[in-house]
């Protein structure tokens, strides 16, 4: 499936499936999904990188169970809009998904997600080493809740008809 931009993701989607988001590091991948109305993002997991092969055996297990039909990758923008080696290593994930599921996909960016996310925890009293384990699927829910809310604000009535 091609790259699709974000506004036709929902149409794209079969029916009560769910959003899949990444947040693409170094040495981790934060992963957020969606509930089947796609009005609220929950963290699920975050996945060490290791080597491509099994880092996506392992994406693929979690779309089964989740029932996902889509997906959406954090791209990591510099603050002046221009893609450095972080957006290219979001990128060169996309593509590399793309390869071995074939499901819509959309980029959305994600600028200061981690640090909403850290704020948003300390805010509720996560302590330190806990909001350390979880930060990058955090971030993966912040990017995929962003989104999900600029559904609702461009098409009101469209979550209550999936």
């Amino acid at each position: 499936m091609a790259i699709c931009n974000p506004s036709d993701l929902p149409a794209a989607l079969s029916k009560r499936s769910r959003l899949m988001a990444f947040d693409v590091g170094t040495k981790t991948i934060g992963i957020a999904v969606s509930d089947p109305g796609l009005t609220l993002a929950s963290p699920i997991e975050t996945i060490r990188r290791s080597v491509w092969t099994r880092d996506v055996l392992r994406i693929e297990e979690l779309i089964r169970h989740w029932n996902v039909g889509g997906f959406v990758v954090g791209l990591a923008l510099n603050m002046n809009d221009s893609e450095g080696p972080s957006a290219q290593r979001c990128r060169a994930f996309a593509r590399n998904l793309l390869q071995r599921i074939d499901l819509p996909l959309s980029f959305w960016d994600e600028r200061l997600s981690s640090y909403a996310a850290e704020e948003e925890m300390r805010a509720v009293g996560v302590k330190r080493r806990k909001r350390e384990a979880v930060i990058d699927q955090a971030a993966a829910a912040r990017i995929l809740q962003d989104l999900l809310e600029r559904f609702r604000a461009e098409a009101p009535h469209a979550a209550q008809e999936r």
